[in-house]
């Protein structure tokens, strides 16, 4: 959901941002914009969800991965049940709602199903983002499991980048479709507490598009309610080398918006880069490499405030208004 990754295939994006170049004075000081202006930051008012980047591998090469996530990029290494298990600790005696975990493809994690346990057993409710392919499949029993212990406390959100398959392949390379569909049509039918997210073509209205996926799911008889945001998340595309304004102080009052709906004013990430010695905290889950939103080693380093100074700031959060939590 961003630029185009370095191991995708060569050709257009169906989701490309129509916009002129980004000027290169913009988000080149993370406290004034290129005009002068203040720059928005965004205070961590509360930790609604902790992500865990379970490393960058994956079993696709998606043309637009924002994580540059393919078969052989492993920029971030996979964490471990015990990396995981310390920052679980660190945060026990705060009120986290949620424990993410995003990929790459988490399945391909050889302890994800120990580390799911292990948030869920604190009492955490477990969004895991998954392409519902291969990867997934072979922890069936795992996850029938967990399923039976847990209930709906456990949710599996599966990347559907459109709701044709022209479209999704595109993206996400030949023959990807129909394994995707196979697997949300068995976590459907095994009861699973399921959501989907997928992406808006250029001139496709959100109505069209949530009709669209409901058509589609109802006829492949898969329980999701794509009425609901939570259940079907339409994200905005991503592009950093695409013009998109740069968000000042006085855009909250301008958008009538707060900066407490922004993601990082309720989220952090942790992710373990190639080559570093440990785990470290960033800011969301859009920014793992920048080390500008690098905010420290642990969650009480990184509560401090979050400077706007990136193009996916803008777009992705503030006028796009997403988030990669439910």
């Amino acid at each position: 959901m961003a630029s185009r990754s370095r191991n995708a295939p060569a050709g257009p994006s169906p989701f490309a941002v129509d916009v002129s170049a980004l000027p290169r004075e913009k988000f080149a000081d993370p406290l004034l914009t290129a005009d002068g202006s203040e720059r928005a930051s965004v205070a961590l008012t509360r930790l609604d969800t902790l992500w865990f980047a379970t490393g960058t591998l994956c079993n696709l090469a998606c043309a637009n991965c924002y994580i540059e996530s393919s078969p052989t990029n492993d920029a971030l290494i996979y964490l471990t049940a015990a990396e995981i298990a310390r920052f679980l600790d660190e945060i026990a005696a705060r009120d986290v709602r949620e424990i993410g975990f995003t990929g790459g493809e988490p399945f391909m994690n050889p302890e994800i199903i120990a580390m799911i346990e292990d948030a869920l057993s604190r009492g955490h409710a477990v969004l895991v983002l998954s392409n519902a392919m291969k990867p997934l499949r072979r922890h069936e029993a795992a996850l029938l499991r967990l399923r039976a212990t847990y209930g709906d406390a456990l949710t599996i959100r599966v990347s559907i980048d459109h709701h044709t398959r022209r479209v999704h392949e595109e993206e996400r390379g030949p023959k990807s479709w129909a394994p995707m569909l196979d697997g949300l049509r068995w976590l459907s039918a095994h009861g699973f507490s399921i959501a989907a997210a997928g992406r808006r073509l250029r001139g496709e209205s959100e109505a069209l598009a949530r009709n669209a996926y409901r058509l589609l799911f109802e006829a492949e008889g898969i329980a999701v309610d794509t009425a609901d945001p939570a259940r079907l998340l339409l994200f905005p595309e991503m592009d950093a080398s695409a013009d998109v304004p740069e968000i000042t102080t006085a855009c909250w009052g301008i958008l009538d918006t707060s900066p407490d709906d922004v993601m990082c004013a309720s989220s952090r990430m942790v992710v373990h880069r190639k080559g570093e010695p440990a785990a470290r905290v960033v800011a969301c889950t859009l920014l793992p490499y920048d080390p500008q939103f690098d905010l420290g080693a642990s969650v009480a380093e990184a509560s401090r405030p979050v400077r706007l100074n990136h193009p996916h700031c803008a777009r992705f959060c503030v006028l796009g208004g997403a988030s990669c939590s439910a």
